[in-house]
């Protein structure tokens, strides 16, 4: 039977292994598939944590893409192979996304460490950190499953199109800082904290992944784990000031300091460097002593660099660039005598305007009118011509009634009333519920808030995994519908709705509904006209069929198959 992360579980496990404050990770593409990890680092690069004996080497499973496992992960891609383990990108065919398992045979030296590793990393539930997901050992394998962030970038990637901006820096190392402090205090460590290790989302939020596990996965342990994690955040944000890493050897595509020059600070290998974070990074660095430069103490934990940082003055996100407005263009009438200015000591001569009517203006409006009076005379005599004409008809026309007479007195017909929803709640027919507690916000009248399903991998249509989602609309009291609007969030290929009459909120499988209505739309409005009358007091908007759309960050919803609705409305 599948032994999976449901309890807490001591960090140590039974297995003689060093406590998980002596072990920490490295990533393994937790979550940028563009940007896979890169194992050419070597601990002496890193410069923190040596590497532990493996003991005897076990031979990694025979795996390939394809593979399932727990008949749920689909392997898709190797992204790492190597001390007996692998690293893969897969897919949770269940929930259907992205997700990154390691694996590794269940009699590797390492395994309970890894195991114990996981199941710690679980149970501390930080977002700051790439959540492990799950940590099963089945048969004769053992796998770690954890989150994909397709919309994140490694810092590597942004340090190889150069250094970071002094605001971002002090985000990335403000942040960095902080989650590490966390981590210390639950007793977890990481030692393989490095550019490859450390993410930024789509949102600006940095993350970082690999927190335990990785380190266990190679064996790494260090008798002073607070100090070295220190020390690496320390390398981290020299890295991003530099764009160079703070040791003599290159690693993570950054070129080291030269030979025999020593640790010098980064405003000293590059111009421009902001003082207070480059000495911010020799207090993380130099951690035998006090720097040169301020001679401040040095910092030997997260917890002293996350107080040194709040000692620092706010560094401020630059001011957006300015974009000077095109120069005035002076008008015709500005660039005669009028707009020129006038030289010293000479008085602008006055025009006297000339006599009212008498200049080619006021000529013109003299014709003008005379034309109007010559034609409003003619037009007076016709009329009174026409009038005496039809006098002796007055009388026949006075007893005559038209047809129209008859149409003024019939009934308008009476527009479409607008019906109130009274309340509303998630319709699930299968698996998961998508997010209940916003349906509310389909109804409350601004098309700004919105209630959304969850990201497919596959679509339009969302059968055969999920035959649909939906929300049960209250109506007060059984009503006669004539058209349902629903304002949508995402427009493309393509959207499909039905209406559905139900006997309550929580009506029975859609086969025993009565459809009213049906549309399929590309736009992001969806506008179905009843083609069945029927009274009901509860109506299931029903969906089968989303758009494939790009990330999302304000819904905090990733690329793929998805929709959301902002605004229903129903007319009877």
């Amino acid at each position: 039977m599948a032994e999976r992360s449901t309890a807490a579980v001591d960090v140590a496990d039974n297995s003689g292994d060093e406590p998980l404050t002596a072990k920490a990770g490295q990533s393994t593409a937790d979550g940028v598939a563009q940007n896979p990890e890169r194992d050419t680092d070597s601990d002496e690069a890193q410069g923190s944590g040596t590497a532990a004996d493996p003991g005897k080497k076990a031979s990694p499973p025979e795996l390939h893409s394809g593979h399932k496992l727990a008949r749920r992960y689909r392997l898709e891609e190797c992204v790492t192979r190597l001390d007996g383990f692998s690293s893969w990108r897969a897919v949770d065919e269940k929930l259907r996304r992205a997700v990154g398992v390691h694996i590794l045979p269940s009699d590797h030296a390492r395994t309970r460490a890894v195991l114990a590793a996981a199941r710690s990393a679980a149970l501390l539930g930080d977002p700051r950190f790439v959540q492990v997901l799950d940590a099963v050992e089945e048969d004769d394998l053992v796998y770690v499953v954890h989150e994909w962030l397709p919309d994140a970038t490694e810092l590597t990637a942004l340090l190889a199109a150069g250094p970071l901006e002094p605001h971002d820096a002090y985000q990335m190392v403000s942040q960095i800082s902080s989650a590490m402090a966390a981590a210390h205090r639950e007793g977890l460590a990481h030692l393989r904290l490095n550019p490859n290790a450390v993410l930024r989302t789509s949102t600006g939020q940095w993350r970082i992944r690999g927190l335990a596990v990785n380190a266990a996965l190679r064996g790494i342990s260090s008798d002073t784990p607070q100090r070295t994690d220190t020390e690496a955040i320390g390398a981290l944000l020299y890295a991003a000031l530099t764009q160079r890493w703070p040791y003599e050897s290159d690693a993570y595509g950054l070129a080291g300091l030269p030979k025999d020059v020593g640790l010098i600070a980064p405003d000293q290998v590059r111009a421009g460097v902001h003082r207070g974070l480059s000495e911010l990074a020799m207090r993380a660095l130099v951690n035998d002593g006090a720097t040169a430069s301020r001679h401040e103490s040095a910092c030997t934990t997260p917890e002293e660099l996350v107080k040194a940082i709040g000692e620092m003055p706010r560094i401020r996100p630059p001011e957006p660039a300015f974009t000077a407005p095109p120069e005035y263009q002076r008008t015709t009438y500005q660039q005669g005598t009028y707009g020129r200015p006038t030289p010293p000591g000479v008085t602008q001569p006055v025009q006297a305007p000339p006599p009212p009517l008498q200049s080619r203006t006021g000529k013109a409006l003299k014709w003008a009118v005379s034309a109007l009076l010559i034609a409003a005379l003619g037009l007076g005599s016709w009329q009174l011509a026409d009038a005496l004409m039809n006098q002796g008809d007055k009388s026949d026309s006075n007893n005559t009634q038209t047809t129209d007479d008859g149409d003024k007195n019939s009934p308008s017909p009476t527009p479409a009333a607008a019906i109130k929803i009274q309340n509303a709640q998630e319709y699930i027919a299968e698996g998961e519920a998508q997010h209940p507690k916003d349906v509310g916000k389909t109804y409350d009248g601004s098309t700004k808030t919105y209630w959304r399903t969850n990201t497919f991998l596959k679509g339009p249509e969302l059968a055969p995994y999920k035959p649909g989602v939906g929300i049960v609309y209250d109506l007060g009291s059984a009503k006669e519908l004539a058209t349902g609007t629903i304002s949508l969030r995402y427009s493309g290929d393509h959207t499909t709705i039905a209406l559905y009459a139900a006997d309550s909120l929580s009506p029975g499988p859609v086969s025993s509904l009565t459809k009213i209505g049906s549309v399929t739309t590309t736009g992001d409005t969806a506008t179905v006209k009843v083609t069945k009358k029927v009274k009901s007091q509860y109506v299931l908007v029903w969906m089968t069929a989303v758009p494939n759309s790009g990330p999302d960050p304000d819904a905090y919803a990733q690329a793929g198959y998805k929709q959301a609705i902002t605004e229903v409305k129903f007319t009877g």
